[in-house]
This record gives structure tokens, C-alpha cells and sequence, in this order.
């Protein structure tokens, strides 16, 4: 028996915010939406170009004037930059980075929800 990833969940206040975001951000693009019938949520799936594996973006209508609790936040997804000193440059100049680890060669960005993602180079 094997398991592999399809996707990970992120539940967002605002999905057109949040997709926006990772557009922009990440590179990634919207492939795929599904809405409730009762409009009780939407689900945007996000994949890169080349990538296999998608986040789920989550909206929840009663959830949507109340931020996530997201607690320590200490899960992140990590992302690898084929040009990681333009990445660093770009998410410097949209002001999301929220973390620097020089000697590890890695930093962290902030959604506007507030989940952390890592930034690695491609060759690492």
C-alpha cells in the first residue's frame, strides 16, 4: 500500500484575498472550485505550473468576520524558489516576509491569514 499528497487545508476569511495572494506570491493558480449549494462554503483548489500538489483554500461563510485562531502557528508548507533571490526580493517588496534564517539559507512569508510558508532555494 502507498500514500501520496493531493493537497493540504487552509481555511481563509477572504478567499479572493487569500487567492490573490498566492497568486501573486507563489506563482500558484486556481484549478479547480467547488461551492455549496447553500452557499455555506467554497473550496478553491491552487496547484504551481509544474507541481503535482495543491493547497486547499477553505471559505466558510459562518466563519467569515472572524479571523482563525491559528495558535503557535508551527506548521508551515514549504516552497522551493528556482530563483530564490528574486522570491527574496519580491516577497520583501510586498512586505510578507515575517522571518530570515541567513545561516540556513531560508525565510518565512505570512498569507494575509496569517499561515507561514518557507521559502527554500531549488537546489538545496
Amino acid at each position: 500500500m502507498t500514500f501520496t499528497i493531493r493537497h493540504a487545508n487552509l481555511n481563509v476569511q477572504d478567499l479572493d484575498r487569500a487567492i490573490a495572494f498566492y497568486e501573486e506570491a507563489l506563482g500558484l493558480a486556481v484549478v479547480r472550485r467547488h461551492e455549496a449549494a447553500d452557499g455555506s462554503f467554497i473550496l478553491a483548489f491552487l496547484e504551481a505550473p509544474e507541481g503535482d500538489f495543491q493547497i486547499e483554500l477553505t471559505w466558510l461563510r459562518d466563519h467569515a468576520d472572524t479571523p482563525y485562531d491559528l495558535g503557535e502557528n508551527e506548521s508551515h508548507i514549504c516552497f522551493a524558489a528556482s530563483d530564490y533571490e528574486a522570491a527574496y526580493a519580491k516577497h520583501k517588496e510586498m512586505g510578507v516576509v515575517v522571518f530570515e534564517n541567513v545561516a540556513m539559507g531560508l525565510y518565512f512569508i505570512a498569507d494575509p491569514d496569517g499561515y507561514w510558508h518557507e521559502v527554500v532555494p531549488a537546489t538545496r
